[in-house]
């Protein structure tokens, strides 16, 4: 019972978590954008493609996120409730945008593996999948430098100060 009280507290209102899942994946989708114009990416829809996957993974984190710093840092103090969301928000941040970009590199790589559900298609499926994983923790974190970790800093700063 304890615990399902907690988690309830923990939840955010459905106003804050639509509202601060449009301004994440809005903040996480524009610093994807401004690395890559730094960058100089020359194809426009290439752009697109990935700050659509930057912004997706960023709303689908943020109460998620939210909710996790809740519980990490209930009844604790403002540092504990920074840190706490700190992690929690860039963990499920970098975490769900990963398995998006996975998810749509393996249905990229879906039409050459073998017949579903046989053994070579399992080893596919887990290669794609690790070879995807690896990609994006080289190419893909670095997109949210230094815009994203500007835009966490503050969320962060601004759940400790709501847990006051």
């Amino acid at each position: 019972m304890r615990a399902r009280q907690r988690l309830r507290q923990s939840l955010p209102s459905l106003r804050l978590a639509l509202a601060g899942s449009a301004l994440w994946g809005f903040a996480m989708g524009a610093t994807a954008f401004f690395s890559l114009l730094l960058d100089h990416w020359e194809t426009p829809l290439r752009v697109r493609a990935v700050v659509v996957l930057f912004a997706l993974g960023g709303a689908v984190a943020f109460p998620i996120g939210w909710t996790l710093a809740g519980l990490l840092s209930h009844g604790r103090r403002a540092e504990t409730a920074f840190a706490a969301a700190f992690v929690a928000l860039a963990a499920t941040t970098v975490g769900l945008t990963t398995l998006f970009y996975a998810l749509q590199y393996r249905s990229y790589y879906a039409e050459w593996h073998a017949e579903p559900f046989t053994l070579t298609w399992a080893f596919q499926v887990v290669f794609t999948g690790l070879v995807a994983l690896y990609q994006f923790a080289v190419l893909g974190v670095r997109l949210y430098f230094p815009g994203g970790f500007v835009a966490l800093f503050a969320t962060a700063s601004w759940f400790a100060y709501r847990s006051r």
